[in-house]
C-alpha cells in the first residue's frame, strides 16, 4: 500500500539499536509534538506553524526507549472529527475496508498500522478518535485513562476529556507500547475468570451478533447491565468538546482556511453556555458513579465500539450520522475510564468493535481481561 495520505511527514528519528523499544517503528499523530516539525492538526490553517521547540513527553519517552519514529500522520482537522476524511492533507484509504471511512480523528494512525507501515502508532482520543478508526481499520485502540499518560506537548494545550493512547494489530503490541510511554503500565498475565457486564444499548442487529458471538465464544460470565445516563452523557460530551474546543480554536473558527466541517461545528459550539456546561459537568459526576458501581459487581464492561458498521466513504458528509458513530464511545471520554476496542467482523464480512471499559487506573488490568476474552 502507497503511503500517501497517511503520514503528513516521513521522518527518520531515533535508533533501533537499544532500549525496550529497539527495532519498533512507530508513527505519531499530528497533534503531538516532534521538535524540529511544525504541528499541523490536519489543517492549512497551521501549514506553516513554528516548529515544535522541543518533542511532546510521550515522544521523548519513544526516543529513549529506542523506538524509531517513521512519520507523523494524518488526521481529521483539529481532532474535530469523526470520519477522517480531510481535504486538505488527504484522506488515508482504509486498507482491509477501502470502501469505508478511516475513522477519526486518528486516521493516519490506524492506517498505518492495518497497512503494517508501523509496528505501533499513537493517537490521541477525545470523543472516540482512537476506538472510532481502530474499529473502523480493524486493528486494536486503546484509550488511556484520563490523565495516565502524559498530554505535554500534545493539542489541544487543555481538555477534560483528550488521552493519548497506542495502536496496535494486536493485544500484546499494545501493551508493549503501554509500557514505553508509561513506565508504570505493568503488563499482568490474562485472569483465570473474568466477569463481564454487557451493557445493554441500541446497536445495529449485525454489530450486537457479533459481540453476542466474540463473548460466547469466551466462555465467560456475562450478564447484562444498564448505564441509565448513558444517552446523557452522549449529549454532554458534545457540549463539553465542544466548549473546550472552543476556547482552545474559537480565534481562527472564520478563517477560509478551515475545511467546513470543522468550521459548522466549532461556530455552533461559540453559543454554548455557561449553565449548559454546568449541567454537562453534572452529568458527567452521574455517569462516572454508575460506572463505578458497576465495577463493584463485574470486573470489565463489554459493549459495541460502534452502533453500526463505519460510515460507506460516500455517506462521509453526513454530519448527523457522524456523530451518531460516537454514541458508544464518548461517554468514557466523559467519564475517563480506559476503554479497548478489539476488532469484529460482521457475518457480512464488515468491520465492527468489541468495546471493554475497565476500572479507572486498571489499564494494564484491562488488557489483561482482553487476552482472556479474546484468547
Amino acid at each position: 500500500m502507497s503511503s500517501n495520505a497517511v503520514f503528513v511527514e516521513g521522518l527518520s528519528l531515533g535508533s533501533a539499536s537499544h532500549g525496550a523499544g529497539a527495532g519498533l517503528r512507530v508513527g505519531v499523530k499530528d497533534s503531538i509534538d516532534i521538535a524540529g516539525y511544525s504541528t499541523q492538526l490536519g489543517s492549512a490553517v497551521f501549514a506553516n506553524a513554528p516548529k515544535a521547540a522541543r518533542h511532546a513527553v510521550v515522544v521523548q519517552a519513544l526516543l529513549d526507549a529506542g523506538c524509531s519514529i517513521v512519520g507523523k500522520t494524518t488526521m481529521h482537522e483539529l481532532a474535530y472529527g469523526v470520519t477522517g476524511v480531510n481535504g486538505w492533507s488527504g484522506t488515508p484509504v482504509n486498507p482491509r475496508f477501502p470502501d469505508r471511512v478511516p475513522g477519526g480523528s486518528s486516521s493516519g494512525s490506524a492506517v498505518a498500522v492495518a497497512a503494517n507501515l508501523v509496528d505501533f502508532a499513537l493517537g490521541t482520543d477525545t470523543g472516540g478518535s482512537i476506538r472510532i478508526p481502530a474499529a473502523s481499520c480493524g486493528i486494536v485502540g486503546l484509550k488511556t485513562t484520563y490523565g495516565r499518560v502524559s498530554r505535554e506537548g500534545v493539542h489541544p494545550r487543555t481538555s477534560s476529556l483528550d488521552c493519548v493512547g497506542p495502536f496496535a494489530r494486536d493485544l500484546s503490541m499494545i501493551e508493549r507500547a503501554m509500557s514505553l510511554i508509561d513506565s508504570t503500565f505493568m503488563v499482568r498475565p490474562p485472569p483465570a475468570t473474568v466477569k463481564v457486564g454487557l451493557v445493554n444499548v441500541a446497536a445495529e442487529p449485525v454489530v450486537q451478533e457479533a459481540v453476542r458471538r466474540a463473548l460466547s465464544a469466551a466462555n465467560i460470565d456475562v450478564k447484562a447491565v444498564a448505564l441509565p445516563s448513558l444517552d446523557a452523557v452522549f449529549a454532554a460530551g458534545l457540549t463539553i468538546i465542544g466548549a473546550e474546543n472552543w476556547a482552545e480554536y474559537g480565534p481562527i473558527a472564520e478563517s477560509p482556511k478551515l475545511g467546513a466541517d470543522v468550521r459548522t461545528r466549532l461556530m455552533a459550539a461559540r453559543a454554548i453556555t455557561p449553565d449548559a456546561l454546568r449541567a454537562a459537568e453534572a452529568c458527567r459526576l452521574k455517569f462516572r458513579a454508575e460506572v463505578d458501581t458497576l465495577f463493584q459487581s463485574f470486573d470489565v464492561l463489554a459493549l459495541p465500539t460502534l452502533p453500526d458498521v463505519p460510515l460507506a466513504l460516500a455517506s462521509a458528509g453526513d454530519a448527523a450520522a457522524a456523530i451518531r458513530t460516537t454514541r458508544f464511545v464518548r461517554p468514557f471520554n466523559v467519564s475517563g475510564h480506559p476503554a479497548l476496542t478489539l476488532p469484529l467482523q460482521t457475518s457480512a464480512g464488515l468491520p465492527a468493535g468489541l468495546q471493554l471499559v475497565g476500572p479507572w487506573g486498571a489499564d494494564a488490568a484491562l488488557c489483561s481481561m482482553a487476552h482472556r476474552i479474546v484468547g
